[in-house]
């Protein structure tokens, strides 16, 4: 089914969410259609601000919105659904698009299998009514069931779509930046620098890149956290390490869609100040492996000012070969909280690999080496 006319048959004027690879048609079409932050389409920092703006547009127009989010995101999405939302509370009717991940017997990643399986049962205990949207499933059968779906909307009801691979489809739209550093490139010039230290990787194609370099350079992962789910949450992870084992140098991997997402991480470590915490931003400006629509970071956020007002000791930017090397240098010789954006380009090798560890390996030998 194309996106566009998913669109014109659920009749929404308005959109918001958060990018998903499943939904990529959807997002694409999307922003060529309104851009990323128009009256009618803003991507959100995360599922819970869209469920909170869908809220205000409801309130301020009479309407139904349209919030799309992965199924990862159900969490994010549960509170301001069941206290905001939820006909037994504001009764704010939504309608719901979710990228289905870890469909049960369908190969997936582990961080998506248990969220996957509890999906549908999630959604029906919140009352969401929910129709499974296959590639076989027509444009008219969408247009009735969420016509069937009226009554329960005007009583304050929600309603969700649940979008399995290949369900929607459009033309797949080219995003970029005016940046020149690579990612991977810039992982491999931190870990010349990082000596010892334990590496906190973020959510996305960050820890894939870390785990294939160490791969690459006869290194073993011992050091090194791969968040390979939980995104945005990597800062927090990496605070908890620091806080409690003080003598170990603590790095971590952050990207900008996982720091907006849950922003509020960088107020706690600059409360709690741990010197032996360096915080590196990856900024490409994009939701990369989900599709690479933009995020907030594209146009609003100036990350630096941000680590400077909210406590860090020691903030740096780079976003060349020679800043990069000149930074690094800098903060291998830091005893304080610090703060580091690079800039990098959007992109990634074509046959950039996963993780060949479980979460439970790759945990196991973390705790070796800061547990014994």
């Amino acid at each position: 089914m194309n996106a566009n006319d998913l669109i014109t048959a659920l009749g929404a004027e308005f959109f918001t969410g958060v990018p998903d690879s499943k939904l990529r048609p959807l997002v694409d079409c999307l922003m060529d259609t309104y851009g990323a932050n128009s009256p009618s389409h803003i991507i959100a920092a995360n599922e819970g601000n869209a469920a909170a703006l869908a809220a205000g547009y409801h309130l301020s127009t009479g309407k139904v919105p349209l919030v799309y989010l992965q199924n990862s995101g159900l969490g994010n999405i549960v509170n301001p659904l069941l206290s905001l939302l939820h006909e037994e509370v504001y009764g704010i009717p939504c309608v719901f698009v979710i990228g289905w991940r870890g469909e049960p017997d369908l190969h997936d990643e582990p961080q998506h299998l248990v969220q996957g399986r509890l999906s549908l049962p999630l959604l029906e205990t919140m009352g969401v009514k929910t129709m499974v949207l296959t590639h076989a499933t027509t444009l008219a059968d969408a247009a009735a069931w969420i016509k069937e779906q009226r009554s329960h909307l005007a009583a304050g009801g929600q309603c969700a779509f649940l979008v399995r691979e290949g369900a929607l489809e459009y033309p797949k739209r080219k995003y970029g930046n005016a940046y020149a550093l690579r990612r991977e490139d810039v992982i491999a010039r931190i870990l010349d620098a990082a000596g010892d230290a334990v590496i906190v990787a973020t959510t996305g194609k960050t820890g894939r890149e870390l785990f294939e370099l160490r791969e690459r350079r006869g290194e073993d992962h011992a050091h090194d956290f791969l968040t390979v789910g939980s995104m945005g949450h990597a800062g927090a992870i990496a605070l908890g390490i620091a806080l409690h084992r003080p003598e170990q140098r603590v790095l971590v991997l952050d990207g900008d869609g996982a720091a907006l997402m849950h922003m509020g991480t960088m107020a706690t470590i600059g409360a709690a100040a741990p010197s032996n915490l360096m915080h590196i931003l990856l900024n490409n400006e994009a939701h990369e492996s989900v599709g690479g629509a933009p995020t907030a970071a594209a146009t609003a956020v100036l990350f630096p000012a941000v680590a400077v007002s909210l406590g860090y000791h020691i903030v740096k930017a780079a976003e060349t070969e020679e800043e990069l090397k000149r930074a690094l240098a800098e903060l291998q010789r830091a005893d304080a909280l610090t703060f580091l954006e690079i800039r990098t380009a959007v992109g990634s090798r074509a046959d950039l690999g996963r993780p060949t560890t479980t979460p439970a390996e790759n945990k196991e030998a973390l705790m070796r080496t800061l547990c014994g």
